[in-house]
Parts: C-alpha cells; structure tokens; sequence
C-alpha cells in the first residue's frame, strides 16, 4: 500500500508540474502568471528583427547551465577585483543579452522582484527553439540567480576539439548520456562557428572532412580567425540538416564532425538526420533536463534586480 501511494504521490506532483529539484512548471502561478507571455513578448518579436540571435539565446542558456549550474552567471559583467565567465574567450560569441535585458526590465515592471534572470535565460531560449521551428516545451521555473561568475569556471565547457569519447565523459559527469549530448549537439543545427573554433582541422588536413567542403572552410579562413561559417545549409532553421551534414562530412566543427566518426555515436546521427520528429522530442527531454542543472533554490541564490550585477 505504501508503494502505491508513492506511486501516485509522484503522479500528483508531474500532474501538477513539480520537478523532484524543487522546480515547477506553475512556480509564478500565484505571483507572476503572465512571465512566460511576457518574455514571449519580448523574444518573439526581436527575433523577427534578427532571426540569427536565436542561435545565441540557446547557447546562452547552455553556456550558463554547464558554469555553476543554471543560474544566470552568464550574464553577470566582470569588475575590477573579478573576471566574470561573460569575458572568457569561450563567451566571447554570446549573443542575446539585450534581449534578457528587456524582458527584465518589462517583468520588473510587471511582477518586481519575482522572476530570476536564470529563469528568463531558460524561457528565452525556449522562445528561440519554437521560433526557429524547433519543440515548444514548458519550462520548469524557481531557479534563483548565483552570486558567483568567474572566468576560471569556464573550463567546464566543452571545447571544439574534443572527439566523441572525451564528450560524452565530460556530459556523462553532469548526468547526460550520449543520446542526450548528441541531441542537445543539435542545437548546432541554428547558428554559426568562427574560423578560430576550426582552423586548426585545415593545418592538420583532417582525412573526416570531404575534400569540397575542406576548400569551403579554407576559404571562409581566408577572410579572417572571425570569418563565420554556417553549421548546415539552413542556419536559421532548426532541422535535421545538422546531422546530414555529419553524414556527408561537412560538419564544421571537430566536435561536430566526431559524432558520426565514432561507432558509439554514429548510429545516432543517423536515426536524427533520417527522422527529424524523433530528433525534436529527444532536444526537447534533453533541454528540459539541462536546464535543471545545480539550479538555485531557496537562500542558495536571489532574484537579481538587474541581471549583469548581483545585489
């Protein structure tokens, strides 16, 4: 008896949109219930300007996740006793943060004091998957805003150079299998890469690129280290165009290209390129779980009133 009303304990608390981290689905029911169409609000239509920062808001939120948990550090500018993550060189391409910035300005308009910047960075990059074509998916909320940001952290990211194996220990040390890290690798399917993340593929004449694409990278290169090159054929649009890519050895990326050279991940990288629907609802569970990450709770964080400065 007791294990049934476990059983149903844990079907009431999903039911009702709580997460067993303390996060839930109707955390602003109560004190801010329009947040979600706020930050819509607010994304949607800057992404009508500029499609491209789509791909920016989801690494945002990536980039944040992966530092000292989800926790809206990202955003948190360097001072003269501190360098924060936002000045790491591999931050160096965020993009976004004006948007972040006005949806915290209208939510403190709204609702003071109530919704974290971690929060805003998890529901904007939700906003920049559905916009892109990408799974609308609810957001758990109630993660509070860190008070520590230091470039040192950084190291936790992954680097463009690393092959399948070393990524899917460095993901398997946050909780993630090598279904989700390849899942969540296609985000890449938005965005682009600078020449000065792949460069070093062209000295050492990488035998995983095909010969064409080697010349379309080398000349992209020609141009300059932040020359920028798109990762598939439809960089606004999120597809399953990242994986065929993979397929045809036109990944631009090291860390691309190692997902469909590994027989650990290849199998993977062809289910996605072959069936987009399963791709989707695979980034969309991924995306779900990444955003819990060492999340804040409670007295362990606070609600930043402006985002770049803790209070």
């Amino acid at each position: 008896m007791g294990a049934l009303s476990l059983v149903f304990g844990v079907v009431f608390l999903i039911i009702n949109g709580w997460m067993a981290n303390g996060l839930s689905m109707n955390y602003y029911v109560m004190t801010c219930p329009i947040a979600d169409a706020i930050i819509g609000n607010v994304v949607r239509p800057a992404l009508l300007s500029d499609p491209t920062l789509a791909a920016g808001l989801i690494r945002m939120h990536f980039h944040d996740c992966f530092v000292e948990g989800c926790d809206g550090s990202v955003l948190i500018d360097s001072t003269k006793s501190n360098t924060a993550e936002k000045d790491s060189p591999a931050n160096f391409s965020l993009r976004g943060y004006e948007i972040i910035d006005a949806a915290k300005q209208e939510l403190e308009r709204q609702c003071p004091g109530v919704v974290s910047c971690a929060d805003i960075v998890a529901m904007a990059a939700r906003e920049a998957v559905s916009f892109s074509g990408g799974p609308y998916y609810n957001v758990p909320k109630g993660r509070r805003d860190g008070t520590r940001s230091k470039i040192q952290d950084t190291i936790n990211l992954p680097p463009p150079n690393l092959n399948a194996s070393e990524l899917i220990a460095m993901f398997g040390k946050r909780g993630f299998t090598a279904q989700d890290m390849v899942a969540l690798s296609g985000a890449h399917t938005l965005g682009v890469a600078r020449c000065s993340s792949f460069k070093f593929r062209l000295d050492a004449a990488d035998p995983t690129i095909e010969t064409t694409f080697a010349k379309t990278l080398s000349k992209t290169c020609s141009n300059g280290d932040d020359t920028e090159q798109p990762f598939d054929l439809t960089r606004n649009r999120f597809d399953s165009n990242y994986f065929r890519a993979l397929q045809r050895r036109a990944g631009v990326l090291f860390s691309d290209q190692t997902l469909f050279e590994s027989p650990i991940t290849q199998g993977l990288v062809n289910m996605y390129a072959f069936n987009e629907a399963l791709f989707k609802m695979d980034f969309l569970r991924a995306m779900i779980k990444m955003g819990q990450l060492d999340v804040k709770e409670g007295t362990n964080g606070e609600i930043r009133s402006n985002c770049h400065v803790i209070n």
